[in-house]
């Protein structure tokens, strides 16, 4: 069902987040403690977007491989600091194609992305939602995959100018009218703030003074870490979170 995570605050080595607690997202990618509705591990893919100081877009770096087996990664991690960062790992739904660009996370302007869950009936149940979306944006999608078209619904509401969080919120409502019973746990940034949903899968949340971590499971077993309830829309910044109720669709 792939893993992520999400970190805003103090500038910290990229390591801190993907390799040196415990259970790090290179851990939940080969061990992961809670793969609910399918999978044991997460070895299609993964990616990497950080925001360095003062930079107003994200670098990105994916692979297909597992993240365990990518050998630059680690030496980069340790040698990369950053304030903001989204990661994820992919465990690809069958019949979806394992390639880079299928990899969360999926970037555009200042924003990244990830999904982690699955959409019941895909293609055919989202079918009429793609369709309102511009043609350009159909024929230039990362990958056919469920994940780069729930981004593609997010980011068509972003150039419109609609609010982050209502934004994820209304592409959840509407996915799960048209695909009942889908998981759709989403994940947002822009490098300032976090907008996060649990539905059908697990997020835990972290927060000290000047920071916010969310992710699909604890990376250690620090007591800080809270579980997010389902059906929960996650709003924060490194100095405030927020918690709402998602409708029912």
């Amino acid at each position: 069902m792939c893993r992520h995570l999400a970190y805003l605050g103090p500038a910290v080595p990229l390591s801190e987040l993907l390799f040196d607690p415990p259970h790090a997202l290179v851990r939940q990618s080969w061990a992961p403690a809670d793969m609910r509705g399918g999978g044991t591990v997460n070895a299609d893919g993964f990616g990497v977007a950080w925001y360095p100081p003062d930079a107003p877009t994200p670098v990105r770096y994916r692979r297909t491989v597992p993240m365990w087996t990518d050998t630059t990664l680690p030496e980069l991690a340790r040698a990369t600091t950053a304030g903001a960062v989204l990661a994820a790992v992919r465990s690809g739904t069958v019949g979806m194609p394992v390639v880079e660009t299928a990899a969360a996370p999926f970037v555009d302007g200042s924003w990244s992305f990830s999904h982690n869950g699955v959409v019941r009936g895909w293609p055919g149940s989202l079918a009429k939602l793609a369709g309102r979306l511009p043609v350009t944006d159909l024929l230039t999608l990362d990958a056919p995959t469920d994940a780069a078209l729930l981004w593609a619904l997010t980011r068509d509401r972003l150039r419109a100018g609609v609010d982050p969080a209502e934004a994820v919120a209304d592409v959840v409502t509407e996915v799960e009218r048209a695909a009942p019973g889908s998981r759709l746990n989403l994940l947002l940034t822009d490098g300032t703030r976090l907008v996060a949903t649990t539905v059908g899968h697990a997020l835990s949340v972290r927060r000290g003074t000047d920071a916010v971590l969310v992710s699909s499971e604890p990376l250690d077993p620090d007591p800080m870490w809270q579980a997010v309830p389902d059906r929960r829309l996650l709003v924060a910044t490194p100095s405030a979170l927020d918690l709402v109720p998602l409708g029912r669709p």
